[in-house]
């Protein structure tokens, strides 16, 4: 249906930039990309991702944001701006839905890394690092729905003030914040003893590391850490005015998430023997509790850790609240109340699904591994999928660059793109989606 409100608009290429440089950096930098970079080959690993991140994430956030500056959509209308068949709003309807599944439990996420940042800020450094600390602490059912409805609350808070007052305010602060505490940490981190041969490793590529794994879990960690597929990049698209140049903007996305997530590999160097919140909330104390300063690097760590799961949190959500606005034709408040009740009861269930709920699982799984699945595993490169269908058989790749280009701004890298969304991009959706559900049911080790 046609928007029955007027669309919100970022004040200009920085406030897209940073918004979605926000979306973008997220707790997957940090937790997953060290440890992958390590397992799978360092130097060598991170070569692939950046060629990837060039290739196929350049693409892929082109074709979205183009798609939703052209449109003034979120995902459900942009689709159906092209036709009204059943193929185009299952595309629409699956980039609109994912966000509005992974935002809750990554809320959880969130509620965690606000509990461990304030008992480094209470001093409580040496208690974070004890065996069973976290255990114990996810399994405390109250605790744990504390913490998660504290970060539902502000994210809603910074949703309720709009685009411009409160997305793009946000990233704007929090983003240079972000890139500042990264730097000053991973400084601190590889002048640590014994750092140096693992610097080596990380940052120069070796061929004899080299293995077709490195191509595809690469491929995934990009895929997840640029934020696509997930409607978001639609939706902010929808908001970027058309005199601010898309590629440049991509250009800016690409340097700041490959900049973080090199970053997060120097800051996680002593600490890459293990992968998501195992690393974040069980080894990475444990490291901090040897250093000299400790409690100090915890506190920048988890302050740093918040920002990037706030920032990628009210991406999600507005990206949700649009799908809400526009197909409901509801106020932004209404939307927001919607997305809220949404939040607390399916984060209820993460939250809860290592305590209370324990023993309730979906196919054996607990309520967060479940909604990480179904949309990372699952549903993200199905949307992707959609998305190259759309692109390139319904649109046209003329479209996209009619709409890149206009004002005369630049689309250098043409070329790759109309190979890549045409050829490369949904092969590599597939060989995602493949790989990923194959490592879920054992098959393959990722």
């Amino acid at each position: 249906m046609e928007t029955q409100h007027k669309r919100s608009a970022f004040s200009g290429k920085l406030g897209f930039v940073l918004s979605a440089a926000g979306a973008s950096v997220g707790l997957g930098n940090i937790w997953r990309f060290p440890y992958l970079a390590a397992k799978y080959g360092g130097g060598i690993f991170l070569l692939v991702y950046i060629l990837l991140a060039v290739t196929f994430g350049y693409t892929m956030i082109i074709a979205e944001t183009a798609l939703g500056r052209m449109t003034r959509k979120s995902p459900v209308g942009a689709y159906s701006h092209f036709g009204k068949g059943k193929g185009l709003a299952f595309g629409g309807w699956i980039n609109a839905i994912i966000p509005i599944l992974i935002v809750p439990y990554y809320s959880v996420i969130g509620g965690w890394v606000i509990r461990y940042l304030a008992d480094y800020v209470a001093g409580h450094g040496k208690e974070l690092a004890t065996d069973g600390y976290f255990s114990s602490f996810i399994s405390n059912g109250a605790s744990a729905e504390i913490c998660f409805v504290i970060f539902t609350i502000f994210t809603l808070a910074i949703i309720f003030a709009g685009v411009r007052n409160g997305v793009e305010r946000v990233s704007k602060v929090m983003m240079p914040i972000l890139v500042v505490l990264s730097v000053i940490i991973a400084g601190y981190s590889v002048t640590r003893p014994g750092a140096l041969a693992g610097v080596k490793y990380f940052l120069v590529p070796n061929v004899a590391h080299f293995s077709w794994m490195t191509v595809v879990t690469a491929m995934g960690q990009m895929f997840y850490s640029l934020s696509i597929a997930m409607g978001i990049l639609v939706t902010f698209g929808s908001y970027m005015k058309k005199d601010v140049s898309i590629e440049e903007s991509t250009e800016n996305v690409e340097i700041f998430d490959t900049a973080i997530a090199i970053m997060a590999g120097l800051m996680i160097i002593p600490a890459v023997l293990q992968a998501g919140p195992a690393l974040m909330f069980i080894t990475i104390p444990k490291v901090f509790e040897s250093m000299g300063l400790g409690t100090v690097v915890g506190i920048l760590f988890f302050t740093l850790v918040l920002f990037a799961a706030v920032t990628s949190s009210i991406a999600l959500t507005e990206s949700a609240v649009s799908t809400f606005e526009d197909e409901l034709g509801w106020d932004r408040h209404q939307a927001t109340v919607l997305i809220g009740v949404i939040m607390l009861v399916l984060g209820s269930l993460s939250a809860l699904g290592y305590g209370p709920l324990a023993g309730v699982t979906v196919f054996g799984m607990q309520f967060l591994d479940f909604f990480d699945f179904l949309t990372n595993s699952v549903m993200m490169p199905i949307a992707a999928i959609t998305t190259c269908l759309l692109v390139s058989r319904v649109i046209g790749v003329k479209k996209i660059e009619e709409e890149v280009t206009l004002s005369g701004k630049p689309f250098r890298r043409k070329v790759i793109f109309n190979f890549m969304i045409q050829y490369l991009c949904p092969v590599f959706a597939a060989i995602i989606l493949v790989s990923s559900v194959a490592n879920a049911l054992g098959w393959i080790a990722m």
